[in-house]
């Protein structure tokens, strides 16, 4: 028996999973979609499983995929669902990115030198006394 009671714990009888009572919202990344509809964006994990994303607020939505980043408000239970059938059974709440930062190439500089080359401006090798022997 369990001296401590906490607020969070449910009592044995009751059949609701133990936690807070009132989930927020989660900020869900979408992408346009058919019909001017959005859809949810699916991601993948570093692993390489695919997982549906969701985050506690538009400031850290944001702040991972830029400002730019469309989004609707979906509950946990909502996303899950939607997501399953997708082949994405992970949630992720609130997530990082890992990878680097999107930047344009620098511009190479030409490997050769413009214009013709001249063969005779090549440095031949000399030829090995066994290699003239040979030949003779």
């Amino acid at each position: 028996m369990c001296l401590f009671r906490y607020e969070d714990d449910p009592e044995p009888e009751e059949r609701v999973p133990a936690g807070p009572r009132c989930v927020p919202a989660l900020y869900v990344p979408a992408r346009p979609g058919p019909a001017s509809r959005r859809v949810v964006r699916l991601f993948r994990t570093p692993l390489g499983a695919r997982t549906a994303v969701g985050f506690t607020s538009a400031r850290l939505l944001a702040a991972t995929l830029g400002d730019g980043q469309p989004w609707i408000r979906l509950s946990e239970a909502a996303l899950r669902s939607m997501a399953e059938p997708l082949g994405a059974s992970l949630v992720t709440v609130d997530p990082t990115l890992t990878a680097p930062a999107v930047t344009p190439a620098p511009a190479a500089a030409p490997a050769t030198p413009a214009g013709p080359v001249s063969v005779a401006a090549v440095p031949q090798a000399p030829e090995s006394p066994a290699r003239t022997a040979r030949r003779a």
